[in-house]
C-alpha cells in the first residue's frame, strides 16, 4: 500500500521531467534548423498549439506522439524559414544568427532535470556551429531541412520525405546539393585544442592593445562582421583584413572602456563574450583557415542575447 502511494506521487514528477527533457530537445531540434532561439521557442509553441487543438479522437490515432511533434515542428520550422528573406531585407546592417551558449536553451540550465540516456546525452549536445549556421543561411529551405535532418539528426531520406512533403529522391538531392555548398564555402572543422589556442591568443592580444598580435593571428584577408541590428552600435559593412579588423577591434576599448573580454564556447565551439556593467553585450565566433582567423563574428543585437544574461 506504502510504495504504491509512493509511486502515484512520484508519477507526476517522472511526467514534468520527462516533458521538460523533451521540449528541451525540440527547442535544439529547431534552433539547429532555424538558427535563432527565439523563433526555436515560438515554433515549438506553435507545435504544442497544433497538438491541443486535436480532438481527443484524432489523438488516439497517432501511434507515436514524439514522431508526430517532429514532423508538425518540422513544417513549422519551414515555414519559418520561407518567411525569413523578407524579414531580413529590412534588417538595419549585417544579419548573423543567433549563438547560443553550451548550457542549453531551455529555461535556467539550474531548473532543467539530469538526463541519464546517452542516447538524450548526444543528442541535446549536438549544436549547429556558427560557420556551418552561416552556410545553411545561403540554402534554399527545403535544401537547409533535409541536410539538418539527414546529417545532423540522422533521419533516412523517407522518413525526411514525410515530415517536409517530398519525395525521397528529391531529399537526397537536396542533401546533396546542401554537402556540395559545405564543400566549396570550405566549412572545416578545426580541432577544439587548436580553436582555443588561437581564441585565447586573440583575447590577450585585444586586451593588451597588441595590434601585431591581433594581426598575426588573422588571415590577410579575414573578414569580421558585427550584427548590431539597428539597435546598438556595430558596423554596417564587413571588415575585411587583418589591420583594419585589428583596428576595429582596438577602438572598442575607446568607446567601452570597462569592457570585460572572457573566453567561453559559443555553439559548441571556442568563443569570447564581451560585458560591460555585468551584462553581456556581445557574443564572439570565429572561422579558423590554414591555422589562423579567416573569419569574425560578433553578434551585439540585444535580442539576440537574452538567452546568454
Amino acid at each position: 500500500m506504502g510504495n504504491n502511494y509512493q509511486h502515484d506521487l512520484d508519477e507526476p514528477v517522472d511526467n514534468l521531467r520527462h516533458t521538460l527533457v523533451e521540449r528541451r530537445r525540440l527547442v535544439l531540434f529547431a534552433y539547429n534548423i532555424l538558427g535563432s532561439a527565439t523563433e526555436a521557442e515560438d515554433a515549438v509553441q506553435e507545435m504544442y498549439l497544433r497538438w491541443y487543438r486535436l480532438s481527443a479522437a484524432d489523438r488516439a490515432k497517432i501511434e507515436t506522439a514524439i514522431a508526430w511533434n517532429r514532423t508538425v515542428l518540422t513544417r513549422v520550422c519551414l515555414d519559418k524559414l520561407k518567411s525569413f528573406k523578407s524579414r531580413r531585407e529590412v534588417y538595419v546592417g549585417e544579419w548573423l544568427p543567433e549563438p547560443i551558449p553550451n548550457s542549453g536553451i531551455l529555461d535556467d540550465p539550474a531548473r532543467t532535470p539530469q538526463v541519464t540516456d546517452p542516447s538524450v546525452q548526444l543528442e541535446l549536445s549536438q549544436t549547429v556551429s556558427m560557420a556551418l549556421l552561416i552556410v545553411l543561411e545561403k540554402m534554399i529551405p527545403a535544401e537547409r531541412v533535409s541536410f539538418i535532418l539527414h546529417d545532423v539528426f540522422q533521419y533516412s531520406f523517407s522518413e525526411i520525405a514525410e515530415m517536409i512533403e517530398r519525395t525521397p529522391q528529391a531529399c537526397r538531392q537536396l542533401a546533396s546539393s546542401a554537402r556540395k555548398r559545405l564543400t566549396k564555402e570550405e566549412v572545416l572543422e578545426t580541432s577544439d585544442e587548436e580553436h582555443a589556442r588561437l581564441n585565447s591568443a586573440f583575447r590577450q592580444a585585444w586586451m593588451l592593445g597588441d595590434i601585431r598580435g591581433l594581426v598575426s593571428v588573422l588571415d590577410k584577408r579575414a573578414c569580421a562582421i558585427t550584427d548590431g541590428g539597428g539597435v546598438v552600435s556595430a558596423s554596417i559593412e564587413p571588415i575585411i583584413g587583418a589591420e583594419a579588423i585589428a583596428l576595429f577591434f582596438l577602438s572598442i576599448f575607446e568607446r567601452q572602456p570597462d569592457l570585460v573580454i572572457e573566453e567561453v564556447d559559443v555553439n559548441g565551439k571556442p568563443g569570447l563574450i564581451g560585458s560591460a556593467n555585468g551584462k553581456i553585450i556581445a557574443v564572439i565566433s570565429s572561422r579558423i583557415r590554414n591555422g589562423v582567423f579567416s573569419d569574425i563574428w560578433a553578434v551585439r543585437n540585444p535580442e539576440k542575447l537574452r538567452i546568454w544574461q
